[in-house]
């Protein structure tokens, strides 16, 4: 039973792990205007066109959604992994 529980965490976490891109990637996408707006054009001095921001867009969604999809991700098997250690080192605890 300890081996379906501990991988049914693991695949939640690889599924997590591409839906926070995904989810980052699409809010991105959706805002592509107010991006180029806000974020693009105070730093370049210039406008992108309409393909321009769908990719930059694409392309700035993708790195801060891996970049958060491997923080949120990796805390969260860091967690499971110290609470599957602490179980295993409690029976030892209580026969001593």
């Amino acid at each position: 039973m300890k081996f379906f529980i501990i991988n049914s965490f693991r695949m939640i976490v690889y599924v997590a792990y591409f839906a926070i891109i995904a989810l980052q990637t699409g809010g991105f996408y959706l805002n592509r205007v107010r991006f180029n707006l806000e974020v693009f054009k105070p730093l370049t001095g210039s406008e992108l066109n309409a393909s321009g921001e769908a990719a930059m867009s694409i392309v700035v969604g993708l790195v801060s959604g891996w970049f958060f999809a491997t923080l949120i991700c990796g805390l969260l098997v860091t967690l499971l992994d110290i609470r599957d250690d602490i179980n295993d080192r409690l029976p030892n605890g209580r026969a001593k």
